[in-house]
Formats: structure tokens, sequence, C-alpha cells
């Protein structure tokens, strides 16, 4: 059951600093300002099944399309927790205010559900690389079991549905999120989720290292 537990968590917990609802939230707003709430709701929902799609295809084929062109799972661990980890400490060190740029962009309807608002908003090249690093980490033990399998496969599907909860939530509530928060809300819960980042990103590097040289945990 523990495994269990640590895959949802790790998952979930591994994601949401980087895809980061809360700090896309904003950018979101502005992108779909000239939509009605009714609209916002739709395109908030459909931004949420695109991103929890994109995720799962990256962490169960991801892997295996870098095997198939040679790259060990311990190296994509490494690399993997090498860009968390760079990410991480990009966002413990940057500026407090949160440049969110321009918006030059104003939906008339779903067809930017996909780009830009799911990729490369929500689901960028660093959460992408983030599935693929998480969905390596298979502690299956030393002989294949299919219950056990079926258990934290299902948990690790149920942390990124959580995750895609999470963006829905947040994109749809944008507006209400904000004001709550206020700037200096919102920095401090980019900084949280940066350093929860940083540690995730070197567990994930020392996994690697450890399958790369046999060295003890697990």
């Amino acid at each position: 059951m523990s495994d269990v537990v640590n895959a949802f968590l790790l998952v979930y917990a591994g994601l949401f600093p980087i895809v980061n609802p809360i700090g896309g939230a904003p950018i979101f707003l502005g992108l779909t300002r000239q939509c009605s709430d009714e609209e916002r709701s739709v395109i908030a929902r459909r931004v949420a099944i695109n991103g929890f799609l994109l995720l799962l295809g990256s962490m169960i084929i991801g892997s295996h399309l870098l095997e198939f062109f040679g790259i060990t799972l311990p190296v994509v661990r490494i690399a993997g927790g090498l860009v968390v980890t760079a990410f991480a400490w990009r966002m413990l060190h940057s500026g407090d205010e949160v440049d969110h740029g321009s918006v030059p962009l104003q939906p008339q309807g779903l067809g930017e559900a996909f780009y830009p608002l799911t990729m490369p908003l929500t689901v960028g090249p660093g959460s992408i690389s983030v599935a693929i690093a998480l969905g390596s980490q298979r502690p299956w033990g030393a002989t294949f079991d299919v219950v056990r399998f079926a258990l934290v496969g299902g948990a690790a599907v149920l942390g990124l549905a959580a995750i895609a909860v999470s963006i829905y939530v947040a994109y749809r509530f944008a507006e209400r999120i904000m004001a709550v928060l206020g700037p200096t809300g919102t920095n401090v819960l980019v900084r949280l989720s940066a350093f929860i980042l940083l540690c995730i990103g070197i567990e994930i590097v020392w996994t690697g290292y450890a399958g790369l040289t046999g060295a003890g945990g697990g």
C-alpha cells in the first residue's frame, strides 16, 4: 500500500510545481478575458483534459522511445532530474515580481485550447521531461507482480488526474484565486513549490546515479 501512496504523491508532487497551474492562471485569465464565464469554463476543462493526455502519453511511452534510441533509463532519470533541479533553482532565485509579459492573443473560441493554452502555457517541455523521468521510476522489485503493477500504475494515473483537476480549478476560478492570493501570496506559493521541486529533482538524480553505479537506496 505504501508503494501505491508513494506513486500518487511522487507524480502529483513532482508535476504540480512545474505545471504550476496557479502561476499559469493569470496568463490564462488574460488570454481568455474576452470570453464569457461559461466559455472560460469549457476552455479550462479542455486544457485540463489535453494536459492529462499529454502527460500520460509522456509517462507511458516517453522512456520507451528513449530506450529505442539507445538511452538507458538511469541516464533518463539523471537528465530529467537535472532539468527539474535547474528549473527549481531558477524559480527559487527569480525576481520577486512575477512578469507575465504581454498578452498578444485573445481566443475567439476553443481553437486555442491546445495551443497555446495547453502547450506550452500549461504543459511545456519541462513538464514533459519530468513526466518521462517519473515514468521511468518503476520500483517493481526483483519479480514482476501484475497486481502491484496495476495498483502502482493506477495510482500514478490518479496523480495525473489530480494534476488535471488542479489545472481546471485554477483556470476556471483564475480571477477569484488571483484576488485572494494577491502578489505576495502568489510569490510565496511559487517559492515553496520551487523548493519541493528542487528536492524531487535531486531525488530523481540520485535514483539514476544509483542505477548506473549499483549504489544502495531504493
